[in-house]
């Protein structure tokens, strides 16, 4: 669900299906599901590059998005061994992927919660991650409040704060993240579930129910652009203000 309580109110929510998997049984699911691969092409697959790579300035397509989070993890000052790193995530379908925006969720070998990751991606294909630590965990929510320093939608500026609530994946799921303009909330996403078992007949029938689930999404984000355009919502342009878009991983060239 999406709602824009300023300056203009504008609502629209719809419905959609997100897979949660552990990076280190990519290998086990394109043995298991016939529909799904790793870096090939298929019906629904994972691809490493729609993933944060480091550097990054000079990304190394080499490795894998585990190893990446791991060092950028390392870059952070948090220091794992036997971690066990859960992705919540649109997969490509049929060739094309957009993700909104990722959620990786970080276990130490004893299974317990070190960090999160909300990986925000923009319709230029720029990524930007927000790092949660346990400093931002009560009981089995992350909470962080922030500014972006990223382009999202052009209808925001770029100084607004995002404010995350991760709930960490359980048999629900509820995940909220709104932008605040100062201590003014002006816009609230949410995002909630139940938990299926990924099955072939599940993959199936989410194909079904969810036909090319990645392009209806980027349809309707260009859809609601353009009713907040014809509402005369300001817009803000992505080649304006460079020195608020920091940290930004693939970073698109004016």
């Amino acid at each position: 669900m999406h709602n824009r309580l300023a300056p203009k109110k504008h609502r629209f929510h719809y419905n959609v299906f997100m897979f949660y998997i552990d990076l280190d049984e990519l290998s086990i699911l394109k043995q298991k599901l016939k529909l799904f691969s790793h870096n090939r092409f298929n019906f629904f697959s994972f691809r490493d590059k729609e993933h944060i790579q480091l550097p990054i300035n000079k990304p190394d397509s080499s490795k894998s998005t585990k190893e990446h989070i791991t060092a950028y993890l390392k870059d952070n000052g948090i220091f794992l061994t036997d971690e066990r790193i859960m992705i919540l995530t649109n997969l490509n379908v049929l060739g094309y992927n957009f993700n909104p925006v990722s959620f990786y969720y970080i276990f130490n070998k004893n299974n317990e919660p070190v960090c999160s990751i909300a990986e925000v991606g923009n319709t230029f294909g720029e990524l930007k991650p927000y790092l949660l630590t346990n400093k931002h965990l009560i009981e089995n929510k992350y909470h962080l409040n922030t500014i972006k320093h990223f382009y999202v939608s052009p209808f925001f500026d770029l100084d607004h704060n995002f404010d995350f609530h991760l709930t960490i994946p359980d048999k629900k799921l509820t995940i909220r993240i709104d932008t605040v303009n100062k201590e003014e909330r002006v816009f609230i996403s949410t995002l909630t579930g139940t938990q299926k078992p990924l099955t072939n007949l599940n993959l199936v029938l989410y194909s079904i129910r969810f036909p090319l689930i990645t392009l209806k999404i980027i349809i309707l984000i260009h859809w609601n652009a353009l009713l907040l355009w014809m509402k005369k919502i300001n817009y803000y342009k992505k080649s304006e203000h460079q020195n608020l878009q920091k940290n930004v991983f693939r970073k698109y060239q004016n």
